[in-house]
């Protein structure tokens, strides 16, 4: 597919190691500093940081992949692959055919779990990372509510539809959303596909987070700390149900050099164009350079 240049970013690919077609946005930024690498949540996709990239590019170059399965990337014929180790691979690879030796990672949920696991391997290629509600401890309650609907093949039959339906499952996690916002969040996770609105990822996604639940616990701080070689910020939405204020705390207390920020009144994950997390980012970039 040729590439298609827009206003300052374009739509690529990349293949993964296992011959996946991957896809990613990138936008336009300057070449003597390491780029934002954002990677989404689980069942989301590099939409979630259009507006973040607005804010930043050009000041910065912005990459947001699509991990395997979700939005314009390819669907993997192996459910079992759709775990952290594999997008972390699929990350390095990206970064590998860019010849970006480094970059800062602002990971939102499962993008910070990446994050760590890439942390664990390949702690030269961060230069610096943003935590955006998650952590080595995950609250039982908030991987229950992500179970509740992880996987289930809902469609909508106009945007209006989409829009009311995902706002009466999520509001309490964005209180002060208008429908207009609630519009625009559906446009994010969603797409039009045989006359209906479904959501823009692989049900089959929810097979690996299914079995997890039933496995034996893994010990995350590891991770975690593999990330104490660089600067990290940690974002948590004051009503997270993942990542508790305590698990926050001990994070920044185990980090050598870290920041704790609470976007007031939202609830698992901020969506980082809150005027408090920006202005947090907005410092913490301001360190790097």
């Amino acid at each position: 597919m040729p590439k298609v240049e827009r206003g300052g970013w374009a739509d690529r690919h990349w293949t993964s190691f296992d011959g996946l077609r991957l896809f990613y946005r990138d936008y336009a930024g300057p070449p003597d500093r390491p780029p934002l690498l954002c990677l989404h949540g689980l069942t989301r996709n590099s939409r979630d940081f259009a507006e973040f990239a607005e804010r930043y590019a050009g000041k910065w170059r912005i990459i947001a992949p699509d991990f395997r399965g979700r939005g314009f990337s390819q669907w993997d014929p192996k459910p079992e692959n759709y775990k952290p180790p594999v997008y972390a691979a699929d990350v390095l690879q990206l970064l590998g055919e860019l010849q970006v030796p480094e970059a800062i990672f602002v990971g939102t949920s499962l993008g910070g779990l990446v994050t760590m696991a890439l942390g664990a391997f390949a702690p030269q290629r961060i230069a610096a990372t943003i935590l955006n509600d998650v952590g080595p401890e995950l609250e039982p309650a908030g991987i229950e509510r992500i179970g509740t609907y992880i996987g289930k093949p809902l469609s909508f039959g106009n945007w209006a539809a989409a829009a009311a339906g995902i706002a009466e499952a999520h509001a309490a996690r964005h209180p002060h959303y208008t429908l207009r916002d609630w519009d625009h969040y559906a446009r994010r996770i969603c797409r039009e596909r045989d006359g209906a609105i479904v959501f823009d990822y692989d049900m089959a996604i929810a097979e690996n987070f299914r079995a997890a639940q039933g496995a034996p616990a893994v010990d995350a701080w590891p991770y975690f700390l593999a990330l104490s070689g660089a600067l990290l910020l940690i974002i948590r939405g004051e009503h997270s149900d993942l990542l508790s204020a305590s698990a926050a705390q001990a994070m920044v207390d185990a980090h050598p050099n870290a920041e704790l920020v609470t976007v007031p009144t939202v609830g698992h994950p901020p969506d980082l164009t809150e005027p408090v997390a920006l202005a947090a980012i907005d410092r913490f970039l301001a360190r790097i350079f």
